[in-house]
């Protein structure tokens, strides 16, 4: 059994899974989106979500420890001048994992794995359904009292600027 085990190992030693985990935040980084395995996709959330809330202070401190996970200076500029000012107010959450079907050699199962504020196609799909149409159900009462007499005054006034007109 498995209680209490957080890591999956992804069948890899420690010293291949941090390489390809590095390499694979870096991708994301870099590309804002790439496609791999769902279990790859999910410990791969696990690693580049803390290095997104660390660079959220750009500090020197905070820039050679993510660049210890990292190990490219690249990925570690776009991270720090691109991502981290688009996510500031975001308070978790940085990524997205759209399951894309199985792959066709061996029939994993495949993922997109996203950063969330970079893809645009989703962020104008939220736009849009915002807009509410005005429900059909009255409202209360006390709206509606006021609702007349600033009417009635909005009526007053263009009816004494009609005079002035002419």
């Amino acid at each position: 059994m498995r209680h209490n085990r957080s890591i999956n190992h992804l069948g890899r030693k420690s010293g291949h899974r941090k390489a390809m985990l590095a390499n694979m935040a870096c991708s994301l980084i870099m590309h804002k989106q790439i496609e791999t395995t769902l279990a790859k996709a999910k410990a791969l959330r696990m690693y580049v979500e803390p290095l997104i809330t660390k660079a959220k202070d750009d500090s020197t401190h905070s820039r050679r420890t993510v660049f210890s996970y990292l190990k490219q200076k690249e990925a570690v500029t776009e991270l720090f001048r691109t991502v981290a000012p688009k996510i500031a107010d975001r308070p978790g959450g940085y990524t997205r994992i759209v399951k894309t079907g199985f792959r066709v050699g061996d029939a994993a199962d495949m993922a997109i794995i996203e950063l969330v504020d970079f893809n645009e196609a989703a962020i104008a799909a939220t736009k849009k359904e915002t807009k509410k149409p005005a429900t059909r159900r009255s409202r209360k009462s006390a709206p509606k009292a006021e609702a007349p007499k600033a009417e009635a005054k909005a009526e007053e006034a263009p009816a004494a600027e009609e005079p002035k007109a002419e």
